[in-house]
């Protein structure tokens, strides 16, 4: 019986010592779950600002009109199209840098980031200007994030002006 009672009593320690380290190693695996957690969204918000940086040249020049700090923003082979009045517009991103500045500066030009949406190295963003030289403009871009640098692939706009 005492045999019996024994190894009652050291099958009992030993199952408290097993659940023991069980709950231990559940915890630091809900740390290391929240941690992983944590710096993947702080990646994610970082990623965002990075989109955001990539369209400050470019909402910049519109108040400036400085076509060389739009064209700063795209890729070489960037290609934009648009409508303004009705009329399509088809440009390489040295045309529309050449138009930017032909536009000159629209001081009460006002603009904010309406969505980003990222997915890996690509990403889309919708920016709305109001009063870009007496026009309103809905841009959508595509942004490529090439040796860790976002810039913009291309741009599609409406000028929302008799179109």
């Amino acid at each position: 019986m005492k045999k019996v009672l024994s190894l009652l009593a050291m099958s009992i320690i030993v199952f408290s010592i097993n659940a023991q380290n069980v709950q231990s190693q559940i915890n630091k695996d809900l740390k290391t779950e929240k941690m992983d957690k944590q710096n993947k969204e702080l990646q994610s918000f970082n990623e965002y600002k990075d989109v955001e940086k990539a369209l400050e040249p470019y909402i910049k020049s519109a108040k400036s009109g400085d076509g060389k700090l739009s064209r700063s923003g795209f890729y070489d082979h960037a290609h934009i199209i648009g409508s303004v009045e009705g009329q399509v517009y088809n440009m390489t991103a040295d045309e529309f840098g050449v138009a930017v500045s032909e536009g000159g500066p629209s001081k009460n030009v006002q603009s904010h980031i309406a969505w980003i949406d990222i997915s890996g190295p690509a990403a889309a963003a919708k920016v709305e200007f109001y009063d870009w030289n007496g026009s309103r403009f809905t841009d959508f871009f595509v942004l490529f994030k090439k040796d860790g640098e976002w810039k913009i692939s291309g741009k599609v706009y409406d000028s929302h002006n008799k179109n």
